[in-house]
This record gives C-alpha cells, structure tokens and sequence, in this order.
C-alpha cells in the first residue's frame, strides 16, 4: 500500500538529462513510477539559449508554470512570451517548443496528464546533479 502523501524537500528531488548535447534537464516532484501516479510533474530547467525539441504528445495535456527566467513557448505557430508567473496548456496532438531567451536559466513547473511515458523517458537518460543556482531558485531564495 502506498503512503497517503509523499514529501520532498528541493533538496531531495532527483534530476536527469534526457540526452547528453539537450540544454534542458529536470527535477521530479512526482515521479509517476516511483509515486505511482498517473502523472508526472517535474522543474523542468533550461540553460540560457536553452529549449526543448520539437514535440507533442498522443493523449497528455502539459502545462507549463513559469517559476524563474524568461522564455518563449512556440505552438503550431504562435508565439507566446512568459515570464515569472505565466502558465500555459499545450493539448494533445500539438508540436510545441520553449525555449529560454533570458539572461538566467528558465525554471518551469510542468506537469504531463496522463504521463504517456514521459517519466520513462527522462529516466532512460542521465542522472544530473542540481547546482547551487538550482536550489536557490527551488528554495525561493534566488532573486
């Protein structure tokens, strides 16, 4: 039987690189395999110039919340500039991108419903190590 609520402090998220050239890795707060949950939501982190690839997904809504940075979300042509405090919803079927055009790391709180997988996929990847930047913004003391 699996706990009733399960807690992570910043300092206790594990984080991976999908491949080793990508300019974003992430940091889980729900891992879909470990909580089984059928969603994962990970800190997505991109380096400065950094973006996704080219994606959507069959059946999983993502929502992406802007907690530090800025960037740009790119969706079947249209082109939405986010901030700190922004959020956006790509629906199935989608081809999206984001990507960091600020001077710091962009730091997005994503979510995938249904999980289609995606925790498998950054699983297959590289573990990563969070640096001092990460957590100061993970722990709200970045400014």
């Amino acid at each position: 039987m699996s706990h009733p609520v399960t807690h992570r402090s910043a300092r206790q998220y594990a984080a991976w690189k999908i491949q080793p050239a990508d300019t974003n890795y992430f940091a889980f707060t729900v891992d879909s395999i470990e909580d089984k949950t059928a969603f994962v939501q990970v800190i997505e982190i991109f380096e400065v110039g950094g973006k996704t690839p080219p994606n959507s997904h069959v059946a999983a809504d993502e929502h992406f919340y802007v907690l530090h940075g800025e960037g740009v979300a790119l969706c079947n042509g249209a082109r939405i500039e986010v901030r700190p405090g922004h959020s956006f919803l790509v629906r199935p079927g989608n081809e999206h991108v984001v990507e960091n055009t600020g001077t710091t790391r962009l730091y997005c709180l994503t979510t995938m419903v249904p999980d289609e997988a995606f925790t498998q996929l950054i699983k297959n990847g590289i573990p990563w190590q969070l640096d001092a930047a990460d957590y100061a913004v993970l722990e709200g003391r970045a400014s």
